[in-house]
């Protein structure tokens, strides 16, 4: 066994963990100043045990922000910018602020002036705001990067690592080789990767990435690997104990009666909700949309959802009326498609476009979270490279998911599978909560402008067309 390679040492781990715990006080000390203004504006009155109150709606506060701050990743220093560590911070303070309004509003039957929480959301946009600042300098003072090393079968795993290059995540490794692993043996591999810190792996078959796996614990080497889709599918495999081996038994998603229950609940409770929020922004689309050209406001589009069923799917008009009318279907070359109207090009970036989805999710076709719906030609088309996406299909498919939250606008039909996939196994209330609240945060996030034809290398003869080609309603 090698010396221990820490990337930050023993020392410097109790430090983060008490920068962060230091945040997460000062959050909490706010919320309480300012809740205990908030109730007795005009002193304290003498504290009884009637007072308790106070604390046990701090502490809910706590927990809050606690499980939000975990679902919006806002103390994953290194790996994220400064500003979108604070915004997430902020994304947190302000979930759970409102969420303990209403929940003390609802308990008390009485629905007060929200307004003088303002000056403590500010006050906590400033706190985050600095933190992230100084915590981030930090961190890159007292961690060092990874030497690292990039193993891949083809160009076009290797393309499936590109975020390593950029920043912040380059400040953290230091790729140092590229090494092709395609039918190569771990042996002959082993002493190209002595000294390395960190090992990057793509495309390597199952024997060589079970070696490369061990090897990694063995040496204390940080592995990183894009895993297949059969691993993805065995990580959800379930233990069958009848057996005096360790065997693991895959099956086609069975989800829960209560499950299915509390999520059809769950999508006509904030379908409509979200319905009642937004049908003024709705309305202001609408009348945009029909201003500027006279067409149709909505389009609709054949898709596909659960076990094949098709549905039409709803969405806000972004193109022109006649961007179809010879008939041939057009790939999308982001914002700089000259068929997407300026109105359009505005309400794609701030994704309303999406929203009359919440019609569709409402009548049942679609949940709010799952795999987004693809149309049939284009599934088929997927379906004979990589006959496993239709995988996707034993679940409703969903406004928002795993491949939209954590992957890109051109993120490939094999990643899109694999995120979806990785929901699909581990299915839950929680879940769909995590995604749901993570789906706000990247809504002000804006995505890659490049076309699919230079951002889908995986699928270069078989590009998804517009989503507008079929006629408006």
């Amino acid at each position: 066994m090698t010396e221990k390679k820490a990337y930050v040492s023993n020392a410097a781990s109790p430090r983060l963990r008490l920068i962060k715990y230091l945040h997460l006080f000062l959050s909490v000390l706010l919320f309480f100043v300012f809740w205990l203004w908030f109730r007795f504006p005009g002193g304290l009155p003498p504290i009884d045990r009637g007072f308790r109150y106070n604390y046990f709606v701090a502490l809910a506060y706590a927990a809050l922000l606690m499980w939000f701050n975990g679902v919006f990743n806002s103390y994953t220093l290194g790996y994220f910018r400064i500003r979108a560590l604070a915004f997430s911070q902020f994304l947190a303070d302000f979930f759970s602020i409102i969420i303990t309004y209403l929940a003390v509003s609802l308990a008390w039957f009485s629905l007060w002036n929200p307004l003088p929480f303002l000056p403590l959301l500010v006050t906590q946009v400033i706190l985050n705001c600095v933190w992230s600042y100084y915590a981030t300098k930090y961190y890159y003072k007292i961690v060092r990067q990874y030497r690292t090393v990039v193993l891949y079968r083809n160009e076009r795993d290797l393309h499936r690592f590109g975020d390593i290059s950029g920043q912040p995540v380059e400040r953290l490794f230091r790729v140092e080789a590229f090494i092709r692993c395609d039918g190569v043996d771990f042996e002959t591999l082993r002493e190209q990767l002595r000294g390395y810190d960190a090992i990057f792996v793509t495309g390597a078959d199952s024997s060589l990435t079970n070696a490369l796996s061990t090897y990694c614990i063995q040496e204390d080497v940080r592995g990183f690997f894009l895993p297949p889709v059969g691993s993805i599918l065995m990580s959800g495999a379930r233990h069958i104990k009848s057996f005096s081996s360790p065997v693991l038994s895959v099956r086609r998603a069975m989800i829960p009666m209560e499950y299915r229950f509390v999520k059809r609940c769950f999508d006509i409770f904030f379908s409509l909700i979200f319905l009642i929020l937004t049908s003024p922004i709705m309305i202001f689309t609408a009348l945009a949309i029909k201003l500027y050209d006279g067409g149709p406001v909505f389009y609709r589009q054949v898709r596909l959802t659960q076990d094949r069923r098709r549905f039409s799917i709803i969405k806000f008009r972004s193109m022109r009326v006649d961007a179809e009318k010879d008939g041939v279907a057009r790939l999308s070359t982001g914002e700089d498609d000259p068929r997407i109207t300026p109105v359009g090009r505005f309400i794609r970036s701030c994704r309303v476009d999406e929203l009359p989805q919440l019609f569709n999710i409402l009548s049942g076709d679609m949940s709010i979270v799952g795999p987004r719906p693809e149309r049939p030609e284009i599934a088929e088309q997927y379906e004979r490279i990589l006959p496993e996406f239709a995988l996707r299909l034993q679940v409703k498919a969903g406004l928002t998911g795993y491949a939209q939250v954590y992957g890109k606008y051109n993120t490939s039909p094999y990643e899109k599978l694999e995120f979806d996939l990785l929901y699909i196994n581990q299915m839950n209330v929680l879940t769909d909560l995590e995604l749901m609240f993570n789906t706000f945060r990247i809504l002000f996030y804006k995505d890659s402008t490049e076309g699919f034809d230079s951002q889908m290398p995986w699928l270069a003869e078989e590009k998804e067309p517009s989503e507008e080609e079929e006629l408006p309603v």
